[in-house]
């Protein structure tokens, strides 16, 4: 799969043997920019099975884990995997189950994404205290233009929270709480 560019596998019932799987053939296509795996069965298991080899992948710039069942343990797996690629500019984790502890993680990982510009929350567990992650990464990801956060728990405090770091963030035009 050299020339493997785009791949959607949205909505095919993949669980974590599968994701492993998979992500140790992908190891093999350096051109691999878009992965669409939304709606699977992967969860935090699958999510350590591919971040092994998924990290390899240096030109991913779209990441599509949307409700999987990813939770906490799952977002730490991913932030510390996914590391080294820096490439990635879109990444949705919609609908799955991260809390205050993973975003806190999540943000760690994506303020050294300086091409992340789209970042997907929508629907996880995050409240007023997880509210103040994703603001460190306003402060950090200069790129980041779109930011939803809708259909969590975040609250007053949290948009409170979330307002100290609008200020540094110039690129962003959509937030959407």
């Amino acid at each position: 799969c050299t020339a493997l560019e785009h791949l959607s596998l949205a909505l095919n019932g993949i669980g974590a043997p599968g994701a492993g799987v998979l992500a140790g053939v992908l190891v093999g296509c350096p051109f691999l920019a878009h992965l669409n795996l939304g709606r699977n069965r992967i969860g935090d298991e699958g999510v350590s099975w591919m971040v092994r080899d998924l990290g390899e992948c240096k030109a991913l710039a779209h990441l599509d884990l949307s409700q999987n069942g990813i939770g906490d343990e799952g977002a730490g797996i991913l932030a510390e995997g996914l590391g080294g690629c820096k490439a990635i500019a879109h990444l949705n984790l919609e609908g799955n189950e991260i809390s205050d502890v993973g975003a806190g993680t999540l943000a760690l990982l994506l303020a050294g994404w300086k091409a992340l510009a789209h970042l997907n929350l929508k629907e996880n567990q995050i409240s007023a205290e997880g509210a103040g992650s994703p603001a460190g990464v306003l402060r950090e990801c200069k790129a980041l233009a779109h930011l939803d956060l809708h259909i969590n728990e975040i609250g007053d405090d949290g948009a409170g929270n979330l307002a100290k770091g609008l200020g540094e963030c110039q690129a962003l035009a959509h937030l959407n709480l």
